[in-house]
């Protein structure tokens, strides 16, 4: 692989499991731990609880939508901003683009954390590769997602920005009993309106734009870096651990 591969977690996911499980993930040799932001989840906890049990992993939001948590509020006491990467996004804000620039200036001025904008369209796609240091991508097949490298790299250069690090969240199940959980969340943003005109837009499935084995991890070698969103039965450490375990084996493979 010559993408870095890195594991995510939902934001719901308790502190005492966070410090468990992210010194494996630092052990194994993946990149970084991102944890999602969701409503009842605060992925900026979930990060501090990490920090306190790591050294070297980094540390990534996968991503704040700033609509519901606005950048000048969120507190990034106790991370290591050497390690952390702020991911953000628009939400379901009525100007999106405009919020996340806005979003990216606020966060310049108070922290030297790396920033990502999570970006489905081509508007917040070019947002991303010309004012924040990458692009977070999501539910991509390898095709489409290595156009949408080539794309934000390009967007850069033309606007003589720094190269920007292209990010792609993967749903990932490393053992069977997963499976009716994946094909949940494949429903789930199915219909999402957003998510649906781009799988057909793109005419791709978004079974396709999975990974259930090696030799999937392996056909995702198009980006800068590789986030294996872990999707298990119930979210238990036990799964998480065995989740961790399976795709490290997977990266000697591929």
């Amino acid at each position: 692989m010559h993408a870095g591969v890195s594991i995510g977690i939902i934001g719901t996911t308790s502190a005492e499991v966070v410090r468990e499980l992210a010194p494996r993930v630092e052990r194994l040799g993946f990149s970084a731990l991102w944890i999602n932001d969701v409503p009842g989840g605060d992925s900026l906890d979930g990060l501090r609880a990490a920090a306190s049990v790591t050294d070297t992993l980094r540390l990534a939001t996968g991503v704040i939508p700033l609509d519901r948590r606005p950048a000048d509020t969120l507190d990034l006491r106790e991370l290591p901003a050497a390690r952390t990467t702020l991911g953000i996004g628009s939400g379901r804000a009525e100007h999106p683009v405009r919020l996340v620039s806005e979003g990216v200036q606020t966060l310049r001025a108070s922290t030297t954390a790396s920033i990502v904008v999570g970006a489905l369209g081509p508007r917040m796609r070019r947002l991303a590769a010309e004012q924040a240091d990458g692009v977070l991508l999501n539910w991509l097949t390898p095709d489409a997602a290595r156009a949408a490298a080539e794309e934000a790299r390009a967007t850069a250069s033309a606007a003589d920005a720094l190269r920007p690090r292209v990010v792609l969240y993967v749903r990932t199940i490393a053992e069977q009993q997963a499976r009716p959980a994946l094909e949940q969340e494949i429903t789930r943003y199915e219909s999402v309106p957003s998510y649906a005109a781009n799988f057909e837009r793109l005419g791709i499935a978004a079974a396709d734009a999975t990974v259930t084995d090696a030799a999937g991890l392996a056909a995702f070698d198009v980006v800068d870096e590789l986030v294996l969103r872990a999707i298990t039965p119930t979210n238990s450490l036990a799964e998480l651990e065995r989740f961790v375990e399976e795709t490290a084996r997977w990266r000697t493979l591929a």
